[in-house]
């Protein structure tokens, strides 16, 4: 996790620690919690300057496997920040009456601001859609082509007005995602540009694409966007080892 151009991004000292830590408590903000035999989405139940509490899983075999780990990763995507950490071994507790993991504080933290927020692609099967009006208050189905924090890219498969507007807002935006649910937002168009793909037969096709970035996302918009992005992500290197 340590290299030299990142050392102006380290946390250190308890103080340091705490408080980044805080803020993903208190805005119930994602973790993703990896290890050797896999990874897990849970977030912060609690945090102070002895101990750090994560919730458990949701499948009681990764959480036992995830007990037997020497080391661990934890990442977390703030709005506008990144943040990560090593923890040794956990240990089982309980909070609220629940079962849970507890370690003692990490004693430093990577907390890079990002210009730019990862972005992931939509899957291809099934197909995600965003469902917007054109500006003359048509319906428009466009077909989501890749998702972050910061906004969505979506292509145009059918007629599309003449001129478009970039900076336009757009509102009311609801993005359908299939079994990871719905959600609205409202979106600025930054840029009309086009996806260029070569068929079977060597023809060269272009597909409108549109860019737009969110105007705003409240907590829980963002929480759901993130968890989404996550399980995607998983899904995605799920894939990519299975063919290799």
């Amino acid at each position: 996790m340590k290299e030299p151009d990142n050392e102006q991004y380290y946390k250190r000292g308890t103080l340091a620690v705490l408080g980044v830590l805080r803020d993903i408590a208190r805005d119930d903000t994602p973790i993703l919690v990896s290890h050797a035999r896999g990874q897990f989405i849970s977030r912060i139940l609690s945090v102070d300057k002895e101990q750090l509490v994560i919730d458990y899983g949701s499948n009681d075999y990764d959480n036992q496997v995830t007990l037997e780990m020497q080391k661990l990763n934890v990442t977390a995507e703030m709005k506008g920040a990144k943040v990560e950490f090593s923890l040794p071994q956990l240990e089982a507790a309980h909070f609220g009456g629940l079962p849970a993991f507890s370690t003692p504080l990490p004693p430093e933290l990577l907390q890079i601001q990002r210009r730019e927020y990862f972005r992931i692609s939509a899957p291809l099967e099934p197909i995600f859609y965003c469902h917007a009006n054109w500006p003359d208050g048509s319906k428009a189905r466009l077909r989501l082509q890749d998702i972050s924090l910061g906004g969505i890219g979506v292509l145009v498969e059918g007629a599309m007005p003449e001129t478009l507007a970039s900076g336009e807002i757009w509102r009311g935006l609801r993005l359908d995602m299939g079994e990871y649910g719905e959600l609205q937002v409202d979106a600025q168009l930054l840029h009309v540009g086009a996806r260029t793909t070569v068929s079977s037969k060597n023809e060269t096709i272009s597909t409108p694409r549109l860019s737009f970035s969110f105007t705003s996302l409240g907590p829980a918009k963002e929480r759901q966007l993130q968890q989404i992005i996550f399980a995607l992500e998983r899904t995605a290197r799920e894939k990519a080892m299975r063919f290799r």
